[in-house]
């Protein structure tokens, strides 16, 4: 039984950092996992960089309802969830992802949580369990599942290369460039294709 492993930003919605950075004009928060393969220090760096500015969880949300899925991805999704099952593993958090997932039509997504003082400054992450994406499709194969996965960034490549099948979907040149045996894609057709033959 195949269950697809998804990323949610870059691939379903746009990246939420770059939102707020355009949205704040603070160019320095446009940096992700596309360039920082360390998630912990591009979260440290991002949690000064939002102290120092005096911007909290509210801001964020705040840009973060005005985000729509990616052209597509929502009909992506629902052909993907009518073949099998699908699951987002995404390392954002909670309180950033559910009015997303509304739009997405509620897929089920693992991610982690913010701690947050009562004046609504972000103090802290709670991961939910160590290499999140990683750790999720090897729990998956240990109770009877295959996995696909698909993602942009360098935090998606354990999980890619640890499934049946792993593509990387509008991912960069350098990831592309180091990675050559791994599928690339630009168009939501063409992955769910090759999902759909990786399922066979």
């Amino acid at each position: 039984m195949y269950i697809t492993c998804l990323d949610l930003e870059g691939v379903l919605v746009p990246e939420i950092w770059i939102a707020f950075s355009e949205a704040t004009g603070i160019p320095e928060l446009k940096r992700t996992t596309r360039d920082e393969p360390d998630y912990d220090k591009l979260m440290r760096f991002r949690l000064d960089i939002l102290k120092e500015h005096g911007l909290g969880l509210k801001e964020i949300q705040d840009v973060i309802a005005t985000i729509d899925p990616l052209p597509g991805a929502k009909e992506f999704l629902d052909s993907l969830r009518e073949i099998g099952q699908v699951l987002i593993i995404s390392d954002t958090f909670a309180e950033f992802a559910q009015p997303l997932m509304k739009k997405l039509g509620w897929p089920t997504i693992f991610c982690n949580s913010l701690e947050v003082a009562e004046n609504g400054e972000i103090t802290g992450i709670k991961m939910r369990v160590e290499k999140s994406k990683l750790t999720t499709v090897r729990a998956l194969q240990s109770i009877g599942f295959d996995t696909i996965a698909s993602g942009d960034s360098y935090n998606d490549l354990d999980m890619i290369l640890a499934s049946k099948a792993g593509f990387l979907f509008r991912s960069t040149e350098q990831i592309k460039k180091d990675y050559p045996q791994l599928g690339a894609f630009e168009e939501y057709d063409d992955l769910l294709e090759a999902i759909k033959k990786a399922m066979v």
